[in-house]
């Protein structure tokens, strides 16, 4: 793991590591900094210092009660964070870096804030070579979630995280588009089974075959609530989203775009077609901030099934849906 991370930092250009330690001098001082993931752009200051986060929650709108992810470079980080049990130590080594993040029990070093009031913390090593350089330069696990304003389809390039709170941030340093389109998955490790809290770019088929059991899916909201992006409406275009077959969008309906892998009957304003899932999952909200735009009144985007990426997929058309 130390090799692989070593290597990826190792892969960037001069230009992108000044820019990564400029990054991390505004970590170190309490600042905030936008920087790409494999999944989607997230907004970081260092987990450990409460002004810093606060000033997430506020550059975001994002609810107090909402708790961040923590992002390490290494397992020792982790380990400075949380208390990491045998089984979460397996899914570690199997899958990170990567868009896993593992809930556990909080170590008194990270701030309330930074849990959203709970006993618990979600740690994640990203699979992005300017994550893991900001990481290691700074010293320091850093807070992240997306970085747009609360509630609207997160960001999968820089221009995105600009236009909706580059004023509000010294930094956003751009890696291009990201690879996976959609957030990390998420995995409460804390109890005698793993449960599914989030679904994500980690399909649950690849989790269970890692630790020979099942991943039960959550039936106590006390335990959903320990994971980002579960209590409150994420995702939403300004305009309505309404999921359908591509057979079933409404004759007659009104001015309306479509995306999705079919094509569909009818004739849409405008339309997103996707060769596959993954592409539709990578694409999903830049779809949605380009169809806002097309002169559509509502938005009607195709339901795929729930296998592999289609569950994280399917999990952020009901969110950004209002479902």
């Amino acid at each position: 793991m130390e090799a692989r991370v070593s290597a990826k930092i190792a892969s960037l250009s001069a230009e992108q590591l000044k820019l990564v330690e400029k990054g991390a001098r505004i970590i170190r001082r309490g600042g905030l900094v936008a920087f790409p993931t494999e999944t989607v752009y997230g907004l970081g200051a260092d987990a450990l210092n409460t002004d810093a986060v606060a000033a997430i929650y506020e550059a975001k709108g994002r609810p107090s009660d909402n708790p961040l992810i923590l992002h390490v470079s290494s397992i020792a980080m982790a380990e400075g964070v949380v208390e990491i049990n045998a089984r979460a130590r397996i899914l570690m080594e199997k899958f990170w870096p990567g868009p896993l993040s593992l809930v556990l029990t909080a170590k008194d070093v990270v701030p309330s804030r930074t849990r959203g009031g709970l006993s618990t913390a979600a740690v994640r090593m990203p699979d992005a070579a300017i994550a893991l350089a900001l990481i290691e330069k700074s010293g320091l696990p850093i807070a992240a979630p997306s970085a747009n304003v609360s509630g609207r389809p997160s960001p999968t390039d820089a221009e995105t995280v600009r236009s909706d709170i580059g004023a509000k941030i010294p930094l956003v340093i751009d890696g291009g588009d990201t690879r996976f389109g959609v957030e990390s998955t998420v995995i409460d490790m804390t109890a005698g089974s793993a449960v599914l809290l989030r679904p994500g770019g980690l399909s649950k088929e690849a989790i269970e075959g890692a630790l020979g059991e099942e991943v039960l899916l959550p039936q106590d909201q006390n335990i959903i609530r320990r994971s980002p992006g579960t209590r409150y409406r994420h995702y939403a275009p300004s305009l309505p989203l309404v999921l359908c077959c591509a057979q079933d969008v409404p004759k007659g309906a009104r001015r309306w775009a479509w995306m999705g892998i079919s094509e569909p009957q009818g004739e849409p304003c405008a339309q997103m077609i996707f060769k596959d899932k993954a592409e539709y999952a990578k694409e999903l909200f830049r779809a949605l901030r380009a169809l806002e735009k097309s002169g559509a009144e509502i938005i009607y985007a195709e339901t795929p099934d729930e296998t592999g990426i289609g569950r994280a997929l399917k999990d952020r058309l009901l969110r950004a849906s209002g479902k």
